[in-house]
């Protein structure tokens, strides 16, 4: 069973190609229906101008780029999925980005979303794949700003701990890692217990992805001076990892996002596609 619905968030950031080839690639494969959204966030006045005709210079600004900014996203839509024998559904909406994504992205089996570049000024926020994350319920694929193969990943990297979000990931990332020519099970800091890992840390997850048809080698690591974060995506080079499968482990309260150090390093460093999961 694959992903049937695909959503991919659609915004006027100049490298959003990248996210939507990966995004047809994905809907191809699985003969998906691919929904592309752009959230237009409302006008909010600057706190230090309270003149009307200066006020109204502002909103005459602001309407202008938001035009132009659906106009741009709505094109790449267009252009993605041209000659593409897939359904495809174009949506825009205005609202704030992280609160109208994620109700359409609970209707989606899939979303995919792109690394924010913090050097291109953007309406969306910095921490989107997280905030998505956590309040969707669904799995999100992360593209990294720089770019990755629109093709399936033939490598990747599953980071085990044994807990409730990497158990979800797992689960959530079966049509990816079934595809995959080899899945990685990298344990970091892993200790034997029969209320986690069990007596081989990594083992019974790999036993049970090959009972799901996956092709499965365990990697155990420790991270010692450095942050897990920085140990995974070192082993990810080390083999030449397409693609990276992780829980993500945070809670939001009043837009405030907390982060476990693993997670806040790879999706602030990622070189390579990561498919997050809570």
């Amino acid at each position: 069973m694959g992903y049937k619905t695909i959503l991919v968030h659609c915004d006027a950031d100049p490298k959003v190609a990248h996210r939507l080839a990966i995004a047809v690639e994905l809907a191809e494969r699985h003969q998906a229906h691919l929904v592309g959204v752009h959230i237009q966030e409302p006008f909010e006045a600057p706190a230090m101008f309270n003149g009307t005709s200066v006020m109204g210079n502002f909103y005459a600004v602001f309407e202008e780029t938001t035009k132009a900014n659906l106009a741009a996203a709505k094109a790449a839509f267009a252009k993605a999925v041209k000659g593409v024998e897939i359904t495809t559904e174009w949506r825009s909406e205005e609202g704030y980005v992280d609160s109208r994504l994620a109700v359409h992205a609970r209707y989606a089996d899939l979303m995919v979303l792109g690394q924010a570049d913090p050097d291109t000024p953007s309406f969306t926020p910095l921490d989107l794949p997280e905030t998505m994350a956590l309040s969707t319920g669904r799995p999100i694929l992360v593209v990294p700003y720089v770019g990755a193969p629109a093709e399936p990943a033939k490598t990747v990297m599953l980071c085990w701990n044994a807990s409730r979000e990497s158990a979800r990931a797992a689960s959530d990332a079966l049509p990816l890692l079934r595809a995959a020519s080899n899945v990685i099970v990298l344990c970091v800091d892993a200790h034997s217990s029969t209320y986690g890992h069990g007596a081989e840390p990594g083992a019974d997850a790999a036993a049970w992805l090959a009972r799901q048809g996956v092709t499965v080698t365990v990697q155990r690591d420790v991270a010692a001076d450095a942050d897990v974060g920085s140990v995974i995506l070192s082993r990810a080079a080390d083999h030449d990892v397409d693609l990276i499968v992780m829980g993500l482990y945070g809670h939001s309260r009043l837009r405030e996002m907390v982060l476990g150090g693993a997670s806040r390093t790879l999706l602030g460093s990622m070189t390579v596609p990561i498919l997050v999961s809570h």
